[in-house]
């Protein structure tokens, strides 16, 4: 149950509080991406705890080639399997799918490819999803959905979207099948619909029309973020968002920078995932609160204050800038954990901020501040 706490008057951004089976999530949200049921850089399930993350997104499509959807079954889900007791959101396999366009073919009926790991030839299509993320257990599941390349032509995506609707309510009826089985690892599993319809604005909310009548728990925005200018887009939240449900989350897939989650939020969105704060961290390229860092900078080898004095995540409460720019250097694994560490600390920090600032009636100032200054290079 989403209950919807505040809307801001001068902006669309809304203060929320989703109920689930597995715990409360206090919107808006950033879910940490754990692919393979970790995220990469050796961040266990209670490192997550210490960065104060709400929910773990893994992959559908990566945990049914290895270890198996049916092992994660078997070992009790993915909670008991990762050790995070708290809501889990698993995606449906289309972006992967999406991912492997020179390996796959679509079809009515669902999608044939190829496995990244061993070529083997695979189906899936949306009943295949469900069962796949039944067996996982998560709290929410997506649905399956093919997410199309920006630009794309009128009249395939016109086409893309419908079969999505089709395929939406395959996913819906098998979902319900599944948790009435007796079978299911978490039979209160979730179904969130996806929208699609590229960078047009008239297929984006015709496809959000067709897909709200069905009444799922949440909505999702998908196929953007795979190419077009961040403008664009803003332009189709803004298009779609007066569309969406109000009471229910909305949740902006694989977006983004710190820039890109403030205006998501100031446009009405509730959750969103990426992988650039674990991946860019990896590599030395750093969030802070006065602009992004590049830690592998010479300045920083003999700099002795921590990565941010204003961050209280375990890599700047310990050591300095210099200590973690050197073990990055010297490809030691502790550097890449502390600086993907700082980063997800960052980005939920962030997110309680943006909370705090809802509550404190002084988001619009907030979003005014940080908007521009977090996507700036670091001066400090």
């Amino acid at each position: 149950m989403f209950i919807l706490i505040k809307k801001e008057e001068e902006s669309k951004a809304r203060r929320g509080r989703f109920i689930t089976p597995h715990g409360i999530i206090e919107t808006p949200v950033f879910m940490n991406v754990a692919t393979c049921g970790a995220i990469k850089g050796g961040i266990a399930a209670e490192d997550l705890r210490d960065v104060n993350c709400q929910v773990m997104l893994s992959n559908t499509y990566h945990l049914h080639i290895r270890p198996g959807d049916a092992l994660v079954d078997k070992m009790g889900g993915l909670q008991k399997f990762t050790g995070w007791t708290g809501p889990i959101l698993t995606d449906s396999g289309g972006f992967q799918v999406f991912s492997l366009a020179g390996l796959r073919k679509i079809k009515e009926e669902g999608v044939y490819f190829n496995s990244h790991i061993d070529g083997k030839r695979i189906f899936m299509g949306p009943e295949e999803s469900m069962r796949i993320q039944s067996h996982l257990g998560s709290t929410i599941a997506m649905a399956f959905d093919e997410c199309i390349e920006n630009p794309a032509e009128y009249h395939y995506t016109k086409a893309s979207c419908d079969r999505t609707v089709r395929w939406l309510l395959r996913c819906k009826e098998e979902m319900r099948r599944l948790n009435e089985s007796g079978n299911a690892v978490n039979p209160q599993q979730m179904l969130f619909g996806i929208n699609q319809g590229s960078t047009y604005e008239d297929l984006r909310i015709r496809h959000m029309e067709q897909i709200r009548e069905l009444d799922l728990p949440g909505y999702a925005i998908g196929g953007l973020a795979v190419g077009e200018e961040a403008e664009e887009m803003y332009r189709i939240i803004e298009a779609v968002e007066p569309y969406m449900p109000e009471d229910k989350p909305r949740y902006l897939m694989g977006v983004g920078t710190p820039q890109n989650i403030l205006e998501g939020v100031h446009r009405g969105v509730d959750f969103f995932d990426c992988v650039m704060p674990s991946r860019n961290a990896r590599h030395g390229n750093l969030f802070t609160w006065h602009g992004k860092m590049n830690l592998l900078n010479e300045k920083y080898f003999d700099d002795p204050r921590p990565i941010d004095e204003n961050c209280g995540c375990p890599a700047c409460r310990m050591h300095s800038r210099a200590y973690i720019r050197h073990l990055i250097k010297a490809k030691e694994m502790l550097g890449m954990r502390l600086a993907v560490l700082h980063n997800l600390y960052f980005y939920n920090d962030l997110m309680q901020k943006i909370r705090d600032a809802m509550d404190g009636g002084y988001f619009e100032s907030f979003y005014q501040k940080y908007h521009n200054l977090l996507a700036e290079r670091s001066q400090d």
